[in-house]
């Protein structure tokens, strides 16, 4: 990131649903990544503090048996951790548009620091409004968070890794 830094836009922008997305990406069998996705998520930019919410019962995958695995203890624990949490504590944006959004996320009630990477830029849309986006990544290790569950292949190895990429791409209009 280049040493000049800009301010995020002032006031109080709120995604719009239908060009906002958080997901993540896991590594499978060792060999492909698999992606999923929560449907209903939420995220507000107020003042330069960036939070986001995600329903944890929206995980969307295309196996139904795998979403219940999900939701499981073992997994999100869904009856008692309805919800992932972000608070941004800073936000750098250089003037190439390179972000760095630090701030606390909570799964399973655990919280702990992340950062993500990626991009800012802010604009208007085709009706003249005021909008601002970011596309961002952060890898954790999902340990952190007591997503433990793991299973070994055959062969020897993990089914699934223990590092996950979350990926979040927002575009927030104007309140």
């Amino acid at each position: 990131m280049s040493t000049t830094v800009q301010q995020v836009a002032p006031g109080t922008y709120t995604s719009d649903p239908v060009h906002s997305s958080f997901g993540f990406a896991i590594k499978h069998n060792g060999i492909s990544t698999f992606r999923g996705h929560f449907q209903e998520v939420a995220a507000t930019l107020e003042n330069g503090v960036l939070t986001g919410t995600a329903q944890v019962e929206s995980v969307s995958t295309p196996i139904a048996p795998l979403k219940e695995h999900l939701l499981s203890p073992e997994f999100f624990n869904a009856s008692d951790t309805p919800t992932i949490e972000f608070r941004s504590s800073e936000i750098r944006v250089a003037q190439d548009g390179a972000a760095e959004v630090t701030g606390e996320l909570t799964i399973r009630g655990v919280t702990k620091p992340v950062t993500a990477r990626g991009t800012y830029g802010a604009g208007q849309n085709m009706r003249g409004a005021e909008i601002v986006g970011f596309e961002l990544e952060a890898t954790i290790d999902r340990r952190d968070y007591g997503l433990d569950w793991q299973a070994q292949l055959p062969s020897g190895g993990d089914v699934i890794a223990w590092d996950v990429t979350l990926e979040v791409r927002l575009e927030l209009l104007k309140a």
